[in-house]
Protein backbone atom coordinates (compact mmCIF):
# COMPACT_ATOMS: atom_id res chain seq x y z
CA UNK A 1 0.00 0.00 0.00
CA UNK A 2 1.44 3.37 -1.08
CA UNK A 3 1.83 6.16 1.52
CA UNK A 4 -0.32 9.35 1.16
CA UNK A 5 1.29 12.27 -0.67
CA UNK A 6 1.18 15.34 1.64
CA UNK A 7 1.48 17.71 -1.38
CA UNK A 8 -1.58 16.28 -3.16
CA UNK A 9 -4.52 18.66 -2.51
CA UNK A 10 -7.04 16.08 -3.67
CA UNK A 11 -5.99 13.65 -1.00
CA UNK A 12 -7.61 13.56 2.41
CA UNK A 13 -6.14 15.90 5.06
CA UNK A 14 -3.43 14.31 7.10
CA UNK A 15 -0.95 15.36 9.76
CA UNK A 16 1.86 16.04 7.27
CA UNK A 17 -0.31 18.32 5.13
CA UNK A 18 -1.57 20.24 8.16
CA UNK A 19 1.98 20.65 9.43
CA UNK A 20 3.17 21.99 6.08
CA UNK A 21 0.20 24.42 6.07
CA UNK A 22 1.28 25.76 9.42
CA UNK A 23 4.86 26.20 8.18
CA UNK A 24 3.55 28.26 5.22
CA UNK A 25 1.30 30.35 7.47
CA UNK A 26 4.13 31.10 9.88
CA UNK A 27 6.53 31.99 7.08
CA UNK A 28 9.03 29.20 7.73
CA UNK A 29 8.60 27.97 4.14
CA UNK A 30 7.03 29.49 1.08
CA UNK A 31 4.42 28.09 -1.22
CA UNK A 32 6.85 28.26 -4.15
CA UNK A 33 9.30 26.03 -2.28
CA UNK A 34 6.52 23.56 -1.58
CA UNK A 35 5.46 23.66 -5.23
CA UNK A 36 9.02 22.83 -6.27
CA UNK A 37 9.28 20.06 -3.68
CA UNK A 38 5.98 18.42 -4.58
CA UNK A 39 7.22 17.58 -8.06
CA UNK A 40 9.07 14.61 -6.64
CA UNK A 41 7.61 12.46 -3.91
CA UNK A 42 10.05 9.60 -4.54
CA UNK A 43 10.93 9.16 -0.86
CA UNK A 44 7.42 7.97 -0.06
CA UNK A 45 7.35 5.73 -3.13
CA UNK A 46 10.71 4.28 -2.09
CA UNK A 47 9.37 3.60 1.39
CA UNK A 48 6.48 1.68 -0.14
CA UNK A 49 8.79 -0.27 -2.45
CA UNK A 50 11.10 -1.02 0.46
CA UNK A 51 8.14 -2.37 2.42
CA UNK A 52 7.14 -4.55 -0.54
CA UNK A 53 10.72 -5.86 -0.90
CA UNK A 54 10.80 -6.65 2.81
CA UNK A 55 7.52 -8.54 2.58
CA UNK A 56 8.72 -10.49 -0.47
CA UNK A 57 12.02 -11.32 1.25
CA UNK A 58 10.13 -12.53 4.31
CA UNK A 59 7.95 -14.71 2.08
CA UNK A 60 11.05 -16.11 0.33
CA UNK A 61 12.63 -16.89 3.69
CA UNK A 62 9.44 -18.65 4.75
CA UNK A 63 9.41 -20.74 1.56
CA UNK A 64 13.12 -21.61 2.00
CA UNK A 65 12.37 -22.72 5.55
CA UNK A 66 9.52 -24.91 4.34
CA UNK A 67 11.77 -26.41 1.62
CA UNK A 68 14.48 -27.14 4.19
CA UNK A 69 11.92 -28.80 6.45
CA UNK A 70 10.74 -30.96 3.54
CA UNK A 71 14.33 -31.97 2.79
CA UNK A 72 14.91 -32.92 6.40
CA UNK A 73 11.70 -34.92 6.41
CA UNK A 74 12.82 -36.73 3.24
CA UNK A 75 16.29 -37.49 4.64
CA UNK A 76 14.84 -38.73 7.92
CA UNK A 77 11.95 -40.62 6.34
CA UNK A 78 13.50 -44.00 7.13
CA UNK A 79 13.63 -42.98 10.81
CA UNK A 80 10.41 -41.09 11.43
CA UNK A 81 8.06 -42.34 8.73
CA UNK A 82 5.39 -44.65 10.19
CA UNK A 83 5.78 -47.36 7.53
CA UNK A 84 9.53 -47.61 8.11
CA UNK A 85 9.04 -47.54 11.86
CA UNK A 86 6.52 -50.39 11.62
CA UNK A 87 8.96 -52.47 9.57
CA UNK A 88 11.80 -51.84 12.02
CA UNK A 89 9.57 -52.61 14.97
CA UNK A 90 8.58 -55.89 13.32
CA UNK A 91 12.24 -56.79 12.75
CA UNK A 92 13.15 -55.93 16.32
CA UNK A 93 10.22 -57.94 17.62
CA UNK A 94 11.36 -60.96 15.57
CA UNK A 95 14.89 -60.62 16.94
CA UNK A 96 13.53 -60.26 20.44
CA UNK A 97 11.49 -63.44 20.08
CA UNK A 98 14.56 -65.27 18.79
CA UNK A 99 16.67 -64.06 21.74
CA UNK A 100 13.96 -65.07 24.18
CA UNK A 101 13.91 -68.56 22.67
CA UNK A 102 17.71 -68.75 22.96
CA UNK A 103 17.58 -67.67 26.59
CA UNK A 104 14.91 -70.26 27.35
CA UNK A 105 17.05 -73.02 25.84
CA UNK A 106 20.30 -71.65 27.26
CA UNK A 107 21.05 -74.69 29.40
CA UNK A 108 20.40 -77.25 26.66
CA UNK A 109 22.39 -75.15 24.15
CA UNK A 110 25.33 -74.97 26.56
CA UNK A 111 25.28 -78.74 27.07
CA UNK A 112 25.06 -79.29 23.31
CA UNK A 113 28.04 -77.02 22.69
CA UNK A 114 30.08 -78.87 25.28
CA UNK A 115 29.16 -82.22 23.75
CA UNK A 116 31.22 -83.33 20.71
CA UNK A 117 29.38 -83.20 17.42
CA UNK A 118 30.89 -86.43 16.08
CA UNK A 119 28.50 -88.79 14.26
CA UNK A 120 25.59 -86.39 14.52
CA UNK A 121 23.52 -84.69 11.86
CA UNK A 122 22.73 -81.01 11.94
CA UNK A 123 19.21 -80.26 10.71
CA UNK A 124 19.27 -77.73 7.85
CA UNK A 125 16.17 -76.25 6.29
CA UNK A 126 15.49 -77.30 2.72
CA UNK A 127 15.79 -73.76 1.35
CA UNK A 128 19.46 -73.74 2.40
CA UNK A 129 20.42 -77.18 1.00
CA UNK A 130 21.85 -75.86 -2.29
CA UNK A 131 23.95 -73.32 -0.42
CA UNK A 132 25.28 -76.03 1.88
CA UNK A 133 26.26 -78.17 -1.12
CA UNK A 134 28.14 -75.24 -2.64
CA UNK A 135 29.77 -74.53 0.71
CA UNK A 136 30.90 -78.13 1.09
CA UNK A 137 32.45 -78.07 -2.40
CA UNK A 138 34.34 -74.93 -1.49
CA UNK A 139 35.45 -76.50 1.81
CA UNK A 140 36.74 -79.65 0.07
CA UNK A 141 38.66 -77.57 -2.48
CA UNK A 142 40.11 -75.43 0.26
CA UNK A 143 41.21 -78.46 2.32
CA UNK A 144 42.84 -80.05 -0.74
CA UNK A 145 44.87 -76.91 -1.40
CA UNK A 146 45.44 -76.03 2.25
CA UNK A 147 48.91 -77.59 2.47
CA UNK A 148 49.98 -75.80 -0.72
CA UNK A 149 48.71 -72.51 0.60
CA UNK A 150 50.47 -73.03 3.93
CA UNK A 151 53.71 -73.92 2.17
CA UNK A 152 53.40 -70.77 0.07
CA UNK A 153 52.88 -68.70 3.19
CA UNK A 154 55.90 -70.32 4.87
CA UNK A 155 58.06 -69.55 1.85
CA UNK A 156 57.15 -65.87 1.75
CA UNK A 157 59.97 -64.82 4.17
CA UNK A 158 62.49 -66.79 2.06
CA UNK A 159 61.21 -65.48 -1.26
CA UNK A 160 64.21 -63.23 -1.93
CA UNK A 161 66.70 -66.00 -1.19
CA UNK A 162 64.77 -68.42 -3.39
CA UNK A 163 64.74 -65.91 -6.23
CA UNK A 164 68.52 -65.49 -5.96
CA UNK A 165 69.00 -69.27 -6.00
CA UNK A 166 66.71 -69.52 -8.99
CA UNK A 167 68.69 -66.83 -10.81
CA UNK A 168 71.96 -68.67 -10.13
CA UNK A 169 70.46 -71.98 -11.27
CA UNK A 170 69.18 -70.33 -14.44
CA UNK A 171 72.65 -68.92 -15.17
CA UNK A 172 74.21 -72.38 -14.66
CA UNK A 173 71.57 -73.88 -16.91
CA UNK A 174 72.40 -71.38 -19.65
CA UNK A 175 76.11 -72.30 -19.35
CA UNK A 176 75.27 -76.02 -19.56
CA UNK A 177 73.09 -75.40 -22.60
CA UNK A 178 75.96 -73.55 -24.32
CA UNK A 179 78.42 -76.34 -23.49
CA UNK A 180 75.95 -78.97 -24.66
CA UNK A 181 75.52 -77.17 -27.98
CA UNK A 182 79.31 -77.01 -28.45
CA UNK A 183 79.63 -80.71 -27.56
CA UNK A 184 76.90 -81.59 -30.05
CA UNK A 185 78.72 -79.66 -32.79
CA UNK A 186 81.97 -81.48 -31.98
CA UNK A 187 80.22 -84.85 -32.07
CA UNK A 188 78.74 -84.03 -35.47
CA UNK A 189 82.19 -83.03 -36.80
CA UNK A 190 83.73 -86.25 -35.42
CA UNK A 191 81.01 -88.31 -37.11
CA UNK A 192 81.71 -86.63 -40.44
CA UNK A 193 85.40 -87.36 -40.03
CA UNK A 194 84.67 -90.99 -39.15
CA UNK A 195 82.50 -91.33 -42.24
CA UNK A 196 85.33 -89.99 -44.41
CA UNK A 197 87.84 -92.37 -42.81
CA UNK A 198 85.44 -95.32 -43.16
CA UNK A 199 84.91 -94.53 -46.81
CA UNK A 200 88.70 -94.49 -47.45
CA UNK A 201 89.52 -97.80 -45.70
CA UNK A 202 88.21 -100.15 -48.48
CA UNK A 203 90.16 -98.23 -51.10
CA UNK A 204 93.39 -98.46 -49.07
CA UNK A 205 92.92 -102.21 -48.51
CA UNK A 206 92.29 -102.76 -52.23
CA UNK A 207 95.44 -100.88 -53.14
CA UNK A 208 97.49 -102.97 -50.67
CA UNK A 209 96.11 -106.20 -52.15
CA UNK A 210 97.07 -105.08 -55.63
CA UNK A 211 100.60 -104.33 -54.50
CA UNK A 212 100.95 -107.78 -52.87
CA UNK A 213 99.72 -109.46 -56.03
CA UNK A 214 102.35 -107.76 -58.17
CA UNK A 215 105.16 -108.47 -55.72
CA UNK A 216 105.60 -105.03 -54.41
CA UNK A 217 106.31 -104.60 -50.77
CA UNK A 218 106.73 -101.65 -48.57
CA UNK A 219 110.45 -100.84 -48.36
CA UNK A 220 109.95 -99.64 -44.86
CA UNK A 221 109.04 -103.18 -43.76
CA UNK A 222 112.06 -105.20 -42.48
CA UNK A 223 111.96 -109.05 -42.54
CA UNK A 224 113.84 -111.07 -39.95
CA UNK A 225 116.48 -113.55 -41.38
Amino acid sequence: MEAANPWDEASAPNAARLLLGRFVASGLVTQELLNISKKSASCFVNFSRLQQITNIQAEINQKNLEIELLRLEKDAADVVHPSFLDEKCHTLQHMNNHLEAVLKEKRSLRQRLLKPMCQENLPIESVYHRYVVHLLEMAVTFIEKLETHLETIRNIPHLDANLKKMSKALAKMNILVTETEELAENILKWREQQKEVSSCIPQILAEENDLHKHGFTDPCVHHTP
